[in-house]
């Protein structure tokens, strides 16, 4: 049983020690949350559960905190998918919910998987989501004096259970900023995507990740025999022809923990109950 999670990049603005502190010490507190929880539900359900926590925690561009886009309004998106079944559901541009992960997670039983802007928030407030602001004072704050944040926050778990089964979920609150309407990777197989072999979730700028295919190509090379290392040594070579921004976490079907960045740094914490590693 192994979890990892990511909570975006640091951006310019937030790279105080108080700051990276903080990040390491949320980290690592719901990375054991997280493996603690798998010790009795899914991969599935966990990674759900431990994208919830990063949701609520101010400190990452997901859920509370997300960014402010450029009409003043905030739009989220969020994804999971089950290494097994292959099936994967999100939500897309959905507003006032506290947890767009799990919004995500109810969709899996319906037919029509993924949804966006006002029919995810419809079917949000039908199946029992209350309304809910994700605004903080802080995000108002950048919005007003235009001051972006990076626009690389997003945060993710990838899990492997005792069954050996896979599962990742994903969540971001855009990168700030952006025309209404703009579409991230998070709720894409660019950005989020799982099998039996291997999961990833990725992190950064969601048009580069979506333009290399990231988290599709490095499953998909593990499927096909490649090592998880080799699998993003190549993918974040191609990344490189078009100078993209991105970062990814992964858990293979052998349990090898994988993680990796093209610019620094992508903030994350893995534990399997033994080892518990967190950026530095």
């Amino acid at each position: 049983m192994k979890v990892i999670i990511h909570g975006g990049f640091f951006s310019e603005s937030d790279q105080s020690h108080e700051v990276k502190t903080a990040k390491q010490e949320s980290l690592k507190s719901i990375v054991k949350k997280a493996f603690e929880f798998l010790q009795n539900n899914s991969a599935f359900d966990t990674a759900a559960f431990a994208v919830s926590l990063l949701e609520d925690d101010e400190l990452y561009n997901a859920g509370i905190g997300s960014q402010i886009q450029s009409d003043g309004v905030i739009r989220m998106s969020a994804a999971i998918m089950d290494g097994e079944t292959q099936k994967m559901s999100g939500v897309i541009n959905i507003q006032d919910v506290k947890n767009p992960v799990f919004v995500a997670k109810e969709l899996m039983k319906e037919d029509d998987k993924v949804l966006g802007g006002s029919g995810a928030k419809k079917y949000a407030s039908e199946h029992g989501f209350e309304n809910f602001s994700t605004e903080i004072p802080k995000r108002r704050e950048e919005y007003e004096l235009k001051l972006k944040n990076g626009g690389k926050g997003t945060v993710g778990c990838v899990v492997l259970d005792k069954q050996g089964k896979l599962a990742v979920a994903t969540s971001t609150g855009g990168k700030g900023f952006e025309i209404p309407g703009r579409i991230s990777d998070s709720a894409t197989v660019a950005g989020n995507y799982a099998n039996s072999f291997c999961a990833v979730s990725c992190t950064g700028v969601g048009e580069d990740i979506v333009s290399n295919a990231t988290a599709t190509k490095i499953v998909t090379r593990v499927t096909d025999g490649m090592s998880i290392e080799k699998a993003f040594d190549k993918t974040f070579e191609e990344l490189k022809s078009i100078d993209g921004f991105a970062g990814a976490i992964a858990i293979d079907k052998n349990g090898n923990i994988f993680h990796q960045d093209s610019y620094p740094i992508m903030v994350f914490a893995s534990f399997d109950g033994n080892i518990l590693e967190t950026f530095n």
